[in-house]
């Protein structure tokens, strides 16, 4: 049935519900026969050098900011990203082909290690085929985090795409040919979840790398140590910014609003749970709320939009039931919280107070403009919060006093990125990546190029 059965990807834009196009699937037979492809061709790529692999990665971010307006009305017709927020995503994608382009050569340059022999070292050689499982909220970042580094390592990859993002898919697929890179390098594969494990199965697949939600990560983890292949993964977060009592509290709104909204808060670490501490929790509120409801919610395409759509109705249905579940449980509701009729997938800036634990916006990742505001007795009551998460993606803590905030985000907060007086966000020049059940493994920076080579020991006597 796998070998033969043709279903369609249908492509909806979310401002206005209307169907922008279907895509026909491929088989298994067909998805087979392109994993072939790119494992020939890295059987030619993994014998580039770092110079040739350097000057097409340069020229892949030529190629993003030469088609950067049509990317960025893409994304904000696919998914609802505002296209002032896709100017910059695409931005950053040609900028981590740069550092990867300018730093590869050194990070994997042999690292000597001084032993009996008379030469001994570590090298780093290509895994082969990676595979890509990647979700709609970011459909270019995301994916770009992953192919400049795997590319410059020698590997070559396939992309499964969130199938909400077709066109974006397709698009990355024509900017890597269109960049010089050889045939079948990279391939995108237009295929539902029902073929994922199909794709691992292949003896191609080398490793796997998935950014999504936690059941997905669970499901692609276990089917990928089944056949003892290696993955990386980028779950969700629930990510905590702690305001202290001495903290610059205007400038802690500001930041904690604007990443609360960082793609109309369909982001892993975007902010979402606010604690503040007792004494100062009225007078941050009170600046949050003023800063959320200036924020312009309205078309993806207009230049002044801070905030789209959510990018399908399922999904900002789905996000008004946490909300209306944390209501019900006892929170408060002070700004937003209601859905407007019409066919489309918006969801307003939203602000819950009174948070507590058992309630959705205490507990679960909310992936949407929702912020939570959680008030803590103290320092140390406000910690013990952040920390009561089942997630481990990023954190903040905003204070004065650098040196406490430095201990804070150091030795304290239980997260994979921890910022003080900043919001997080990732940089090609750093790890990035989660503790708990936001994942494993590291992307971007040295750490992300080594999830996928071969640490090879040379020993010469």
């Amino acid at each position: 049935m796998l070998k033969t059965s043709i279903m369609s990807i249908v492509s909806i834009n979310p401002t206005s519900g209307e169907q922008i196009k279907t895509y026909d699937t491929l088989t298994l037979d067909d998805v087979n026969r392109k994993i072939e492809q790119t494992h020939q061709a890295w059987n030619s790529w993994k014998k580039s050098g770092h110079a040739e692999r350097s000057r097409l990665l340069t020229n892949m971010a030529g190629v993003l900011r030469k088609h950067r307006q049509p990317l960025a009305t893409l994304m904000a017709n696919e998914m609802g990203k505002p296209v002032i927020q896709g100017l910059d995503e695409i931005e950053k994608c040609a900028v981590c082909c740069e550092y990867y382009a300018a730093n590869a050569p050194a990070h994997l340059a042999d690292r000597v290690i001084e032993t009996e022999a008379s030469r001994s070292y570590a090298s780093f050689q290509p895994l082969g085929v990676i595979l890509a499982v990647m979700p709609w909220n970011f459909p270019l970042w995301q994916v770009f985090r992953f192919l400049a580094p795997a590319l410059a390592a020698g590997n070559c990859g396939v992309l499964k795409h969130a199938s909400n993002v077709p066109g974006c898919a397709l698009a990355i697929e024509q900017i890597v040919n269109e960049a010089g890179f050889p045939e079948h390098v990279f391939q995108t594969l237009l295929i539902g979840s029902n073929l994922i494990d199909k794709v691992i199965e292949n003896q191609h697949i080398k490793a796997v790398t998935l950014t999504g939600s936690n059941n997905a990560g669970i499901a692609v983890a276990s089917k990928a140590g089944t056949f003892l292949k290696r993955t990386v993964l980028e779950l969700g977060g629930s990510d905590a910014y702690v305001v202290l009592a001495d903290a610059d509290l205007e400038h802690a709104a500001e930041t904690c609003v604007g990443s609360r909204l960082i793609n109309s808060g369909q982001s892993c670490i975007a902010a979402k749970r606010f604690i503040v501490e007792a004494p100062v929790a009225e007078a941050f509120t009170q600046m949050f709320l003023k800063k959320m409801q200036e924020k312009v919610v309205g078309d993806p395409l207009a230049l002044s939009t801070d905030v789209g759509p959510q990018a399908r109705q399922d999904l900002r249905d789905e996000l008004h039931n946490q909300v209306l579940k944390s209501i019900e449980k006892g929170a408060s509701c002070i700004l937003g919280g209601t859905v407007a009729p019409g066919k489309h997938a918006f969801y307003p800036p939203t602000i819950l107070t009174n948070v507590q634990p058992g309630m959705p916006a205490y507990d679960e990742e909310l992936f949407g403009p929702v912020a939570s505001i959680i008030t803590a007795k103290d320092e140390a009551d406000a910690l013990r919060i952040a920390n009561d998460s089942d997630f481990g993606l990023g954190s903040a803590v905003f204070t004065s006093n650098k040196e406490k905030g430095e201990n804070i985000a150091r030795n304290i907060l239980e997260a994979g990125s921890s910022y003080v007086n900043e919001r997080v966000k990732s940089d090609p020049r750093l790890p990035f990546g989660g503790i708990k059940n936001s994942g494993y493994g590291r992307e971007l920076s040295s750490f992300g190029i080594h999830e996928f080579v071969n640490i090879k020991t040379v020993y010469i006597k």
